[in-house]
């Protein structure tokens, strides 16, 4: 059963960096894209970045060019997210999620359900 396990969340001042975690198990991890998530409170949740299965090909959201970085790990099953020059926008409960063959161009809304994510809030 395909199962992920994000950590790494924590509270952090505005500029400050965290390094997000996303580990997974029941699945053959090196045929998936594996995507990264955000929720903030009484907002829908966003795609954040992606990293296809063989780590050549990662995209961003906008809001996060240039401060986040996304990698991969295949030996050990898990992907990282970087986050750095942190913003109070950036607060939010972080998942990922994996999906085969999508391109990294699946949305939220394709996934059926959700780990429980790990908190990241930005703060002085």
């Amino acid at each position: 059963q395909l199962q992920l396990v994000e950590s790494g969340g924590g509270l952090v001042q505005p500029g400050g960096s965290l390094r997000l975690s996303c580990a997974a198990s029941g699945f053959t991890f090196d045929y998936y894209d594996i995507y990264w998530f955000r929720q903030a409170p009484g907002k829908e949740r966003e795609g954040v970045s992606c990293i296809s299965s063989n780590g050549g090909r990662t995209n961003y959201a906008d809001s996060v060019k240039g401060r986040f970085t996304i990698s991969r790990v295949n030996a050990k099953n898990t992907v990282y997210l970087q986050m750095n020059s942190l913003k109070p926008e950036d607060t939010a409960v972080y998942y990922c999620a994996a999906s085969m063959f999508s391109d990294c161009k699946s949305r939220s809304t394709d996934f059926g359900s959700w780990g429980r994510g790990t908190q990241v809030t930005v703060s002085s």
